[in-house]
């Protein structure tokens, strides 16, 4: 069972991630100030870290499109749509979730690794990815 800090806390951050995402497209100039990670429990060094993250799916995007965690981390990544039907798929981190499904990932390997919809949603479909950044 859940404690409603912990759900809180998780709302709060997934509406910071929401609200961060409002405004220009183009990711390539610098944002005013640096994106908060998942959670704060990742250790100054090294990884090893927990990490919740909800991405939000909806037409046509996600929410974080950007998730960054340390080698050694785990993120307990979960899936809502809040428009739409979508999954998350990526080959390289063996991610596959639907609606409402949860999956752990241990981060072993630095890198940046694509995730995607899954399902086949619509004419921006191809425009749905999302990037776990693990350093």
């Amino acid at each position: 069972m859940k404690k409603p800090g912990r759900i809180f806390a998780i709302v709060a951050l997934a509406a910071v991630f929401a609200l961060s995402g409002c405004g220009n497209k183009n990711n390539n100039t610098a944002s005013p100030s640096p994106s908060p990670s998942p959670t704060a429990s990742t250790p100054a060094a090294g990884g090893g870290g927990m990490h919740d993250v909800t991405i939000d799916a909806t037409n046509w995007k996600f929410e974080p499109a950007e998730i960054k965690a340390k080698v050694g981390d785990t993120l307990k990544l979960t899936l809502k749509n809040s428009q739409g039907a979508h999954g998350i798929a990526s080959d390289d981190l063996g991610i596959k979730l639907k609606n409402g499904e949860t999956q752990e990932i241990k981060l072993e390997k630095a890198g940046t690794f694509e995730y995607h919809c899954s399902i086949q949603c619509g004419q921006g479909h191809d425009n749905m990815v999302g990037n776990i950044i693990v350093e």
